[in-house]
């Protein structure tokens, strides 16, 4: 979890810097009206206990104590309104300055497999919602607690320096403790948010897998698990709100012990004469005022604990896509040869690596497929080469030049790619094939489409979000005819297939292998057919690293 002032933090909030400064001008400002209301109602009733009651007060004097008393009320109401509105405009700001940027991020790496979809979902909607406790709550409290007790206690010292001395010696103590809270909350609000992400992943896989889990009569038995997932984040937020009361009790506690230390100290001391009422009253009320802010900044700590921890969570998805990137243009390469060097890849956090020692060379007009276990690394391998994913160890060549050195969209222009699960967007068959070549007409996408055995499609069928309506096949016949446009539109000297002849029927699927042997550009294919195996110039076991 990040520290309360998370530097990471404060650096991207650009946006907010100005509110924050706003806020804690005002809070500021607060304090110095808080000192004037405990001044005037001090000396407004010691001056009717002076004079022997109301009735017999100065009626000119009480009466202008008591509208400067109403206007430091009007002033504190208003300056408390001014500080949470711009408190929450820079909660807002910073929000959504993380959420544009880790939107970035995701696009540049958008097969980032240390983060799922669902999980992108919860940070960007929920996980983030929760900065309006740090950012509206914590931060502009913190401010607060920096000045305004330093300042209420130098009135009091210069007013009663052995209250002074109390004041001096209790809040220290109160810090502590708020800090040993603070690290006793941090693993349980970690363990919440672990709790969270984990029922929106098995929420949304779950959502994802309805269909197939309804075809084998397997979708009441999910209720279960659901359930468990429930109550494991159900039990974690509790943990944390126990510990967040338990926390809020022993802070008052001391806050109030100190407060009733300092009124026993001027109680006998004003007994004995040691100064006046007024002064005694001045004291007395200001000595809350000094516990108050640090009080509150203990309380908004646990508002911000769950904010902060998904904000870590978003830095270290933004900080990752904003590595150093390459500056070389890969269009000036010439012909395509890639090298794999030992090539490495392992998440931080997983039990193994996706990906290990994979050693390879690809040269122009090849075929090679990859094949191996499932999870050995082969769809890893195709993300490394495109530059989504970067080796942890080892390193990839392309002409003699390292990968990570070249300009990611020059590269990228260079390759043309079908997943194993092609992307489709709202709009026609037209439009998505169309994407491949944005200036191709009618009759080109026609003839792509024909030429990858989708015949039966029309150009003007409608596609929904992600595809829907299509079939599993439908989908990879369009998105080889999308690669195929790509290809013959020039520039592109590298097809990357995954799985996709997946779900076709045999005409089609050895249609579309002579379509990829005749493109005449290299091919870096993962597969399990026979039909693609049959073209492959080298076969590659991934894991391995036997080759055939």
């Amino acid at each position: 979890m990040a520290a309360p002032l998370d530097r990471r933090l404060l650096h991207r909030a650009t946006a907010a810097k100005i509110f924050l400064v706003a806020v804690g001008a005002t809070g500021i400002l607060n304090g110095v009206a808080v000192v004037a209301q405990a001044w005037l109602i001090a000396h407004l009733v010691a001056g009717v206990f002076d004079t022997g009651g109301f009735h017999a007060a100065p009626l000119p004097g009480f009466t202008a104590g008591l509208w400067c008393l109403a206007t430091v009320f009007v002033v504190r109401a208003v300056l408390v309104w001014a500080t949470s509105r711009w408190a929450h405009r820079a909660s807002a700001a910073v929000k959504s300055q993380l959420r544009i940027e880790l939107m970035r991020a995701r696009l540049k790496r958008p097969s980032d497999a240390t983060t799922t979809s669902s999980q992108l979902i919860h940070l960007v909607t929920q996980g983030l919602d929760a900065l309006d406790g740090y950012f509206a709550k914590f931060l502009p409290q913190m401010m607060i607690a920096i000045f305004v007790p330093a300042g209420i206690w130098v009135i009091i010292t210069i007013t009663d320096w052995v209250s002074g001395i109390i004041v001096a010696i209790t809040i220290p103590l109160v810090i502590v403790f708020m800090v040993l809270i603070g690290l006793a909350t941090r693993s349980e609000v970690d363990k919440r948010l672990a709790a969270q992400t984990k029922l929106a992943n098995h929420f949304a896989d779950l959502v994802t897998g309805l269909p197939t889990l309804q075809v084998f009569g397997r979708a009441k038995a999910q209720s279960k698990g659901l359930e468990v997932t429930e109550q494991a984040a159900r039990t974690s937020t509790m943990k944390t709100l126990a510990m967040a009361f338990a926390s809020g009790g022993v802070l008052e506690f001391i806050a109030t012990l100190s407060v009733a230390l300092i009124a026993v100290n001027v109680g006998f001391r004003t007994v004995d004469g040691a100064f006046d009422l007024a002064t005694a009253l001045f004291v007395l009320m200001l000595a809350p005022e000094a516990y108050l802010p640090i009080r509150q900044v203990g309380a908004h700590f646990h508002d911000s604990a769950d904010g902060t921890a998904a904000a870590q969570m978003a830095l270290d998805i933004i900080d990752a896509a904003e590595r150093p990137i390459g500056v070389i243009d890969a269009a000036g390469l010439g012909a395509i040869t890639v090298v794999f060097e030992n090539v490495g890849v392992h998440h931080e956090g997983a039990a193994r690596p996706s990906l290990s020692g994979l050693n390879l060379e690809l040269s122009p007009g090849r075929t090679v497929v990859l094949v191996g276990a499932s999870g050995a690394g082969k769809s890893t391998a195709l993300s490394v080469l495109m530059g989504f994913t970067t080796p942890t160890t080892g390193r990839v060549t392309v002409c003699g030049v390292d990968l990570a050195d070249l300009d990611p969209e020059s590269w990228r222009s260079r390759i043309a790619w079908v997943s194993q699960d092609p992307g489709m967007v709202r709009g026609t068959i037209s439009s998505n094939v169309r994407m491949g070549n944005p200036g191709a007409d009618d009759d080109a996408v026609r003839s792509a489409l024909d030429r990858c055995g989708a015949e039966s499609l029309a150009l003007d069928r409608p596609i929904a979000d992600d595809g829907e309506g299509l079939s599993a096949g439908e989908r990879r016949r369009v998105a080889m005819a999308r690669a195929l446009l790509r290809v013959e539109a020039g520039g592109v000297d590298l097809l990357v297939l995954d799985e996709p002849t997946a779900g076709l029927d045999q005409t089609t699927e050895t249609r579309v292998v002579e379509l990829v042997r005749s493109m005449g550009v290299l091919v870096v294919a993962v597969t399990h057919r026979d039909a693609l195996l049959s073209i492959a110039d080298e076969i590659v076991e991934v894991g391995s690293g036997v080759r055939s």
